[in-house]
């Protein structure tokens, strides 16, 4: 998590301060995190700035209820006690102790591990074992980090997240510096992921893309997102069919161009063609009769991103078996997804990146100001 005063046109730096959510504090709700970070600010007080309008993630107004996402910018009015507030947010939480891991969750998280270096452990994630805990949630991969310490000072950190039921590809950081570059990566949306899943009918484009606004669907407390044209954030999928069972069912590859929560299951969803097994988006139509699984059909079954000491991390997890045996069932040939090739995206075709290329070129712009001031000013 960092912190930077409040900017923007008018505003006086007393007005508020802004906090950027880190990928420790991805997916957590806002009351929680003034819990983690500013535990003398009480609950009563949080929903008295939401009430007012005076909490807001990325500009809009918040509840204590939602989930903060890594990268929004949170926003918080002066806290009564402003030295009280401060100190808290930049006193360093007391580690608390966790009790050492059983052998069977030792095992467990360390037969996941698919690729293993100094920087960097990926992981596939098996369907139905959560990212991070929760309510009611008490078994989840952060929970077994110190099973992946190895021969490092430190247990790996996460640096994304899987929805609990989604498999597949996790990559976890080793060093603080790692962490800050695949962080950089994400953010900048120059690591590319490909996911595959089964949808329900088929897609009249077979290669197309879905470019819908997505939103927290109010009443749910930021569990469920929806396609909101009006106030939802940009959201890009690319996807391609890559077989087709009759007009029954598909298979399909995915790949998120931006990073909202429950992106792809809300995509295509809103297309009429929800993944099969997601019930929460797709309904009854979710799922397919016969010998196909009632579980989530949606893997994250590669990832290709820039290592910190050079090269790349370029890694494919294995198919579970639910999803392996629905392929079958189907008549699909495995060997033909990975036949497509991944879209390679340049920094400076990101969103992140163009805002980078503007802000070097105001700097520019302000120094060639400065130095023309300068020369006028010399006798």
């Amino acid at each position: 998590m960092s912190d930077a005063p409040a900017t923007g046109q008018g505003k006086a730096p007393e007005d508020g301060r802004q906090f950027t959510v880190g990928f420790d504090d991805d997916g957590i709700r806002v009351d929680r995190w003034f819990k983690r970070h500013m535990p003398d600010t009480s609950f009563n007080i949080v929903s008295r700035w939401a009430r007012t309008g005076q909490l807001r993630v990325d500009g809009r107004r918040a509840a204590p209820g939602d989930r903060l996402e890594a990268g929004q910018v949170l926003r918080v009015p002066p806290p009564e006690i402003v030295t009280a507030v401060v100190a808290a947010v930049k006193a360093p939480r007391p580690k608390r102790e966790r009790a050492p891991l059983s052998a069977e969750d030792s095992e467990l998280i360390r037969s996941m591990v698919i690729h293993r270096d100094k920087q960097a452990i990926v992981i596939n994630k098996p369907p139905g074992l959560a990212t991070q805990g929760g309510t009611k949630t008490d078994h989840h991969v952060d929970g077994l980090l110190d099973g992946l310490q190895f021969e490092a000072e430190n247990r790996p950190k996460l640096v994304h997240r899987l929805d609990k039921d989604t498999s597949g590809v996790l990559l976890l950081a080793r060093t603080s510096r790692a962490a800050a570059h695949f962080a950089k990566a994400f953010s900048s949306r120059t690591a590319r992921k490909v996911y595959w899943a089964l949808v329900t009918g088929v897609p009249s484009i077979e290669d197309g893309m879905v470019e819908l606004p997505i939103g927290k669907q109010p009443g749910t407390g930021g569990e469920k997102m929806y396609v909101d044209e009006k106030e939802g954030s940009p959201a890009r999928t690319r996807y391609r069919v890559i077989e087709r069972a009759g007009n029954r069912a598909c298979w399909v590859e995915l790949q998120p161009y931006t990073g909202r929560t429950h992106q792809l299951r809300v995509h295509m969803a809103a297309i009429g063609h929800p993944i099969v097994g997601d019930g929460k988006y797709g309904g009854p139509e979710a799922f397919l009769t016969g010998d196909i699984s009632r579980k989530m059909h949606l893997h994250a079954r590669r990832l290709k991103v820039d290592h910190p000491d050079g090269g790349a991390i370029d890694v494919v997890a294995e198919l579970p078996r639910h999803f392996t045996d629905s392929l079958r069932v189907l008549g699909f040939e495995e060997a033909r997804g990975d036949r497509l090739p991944v879209d390679e995206v340049r920094s400076a075709d990101t969103p992140e990146g163009r805002r980078r290329a503007i802000a070097h070129k105001a700097k520019d712009a302000r120094k060639a100001r400065r130095g023309e001031r300068r020369g006028r000013s010399r006798p």
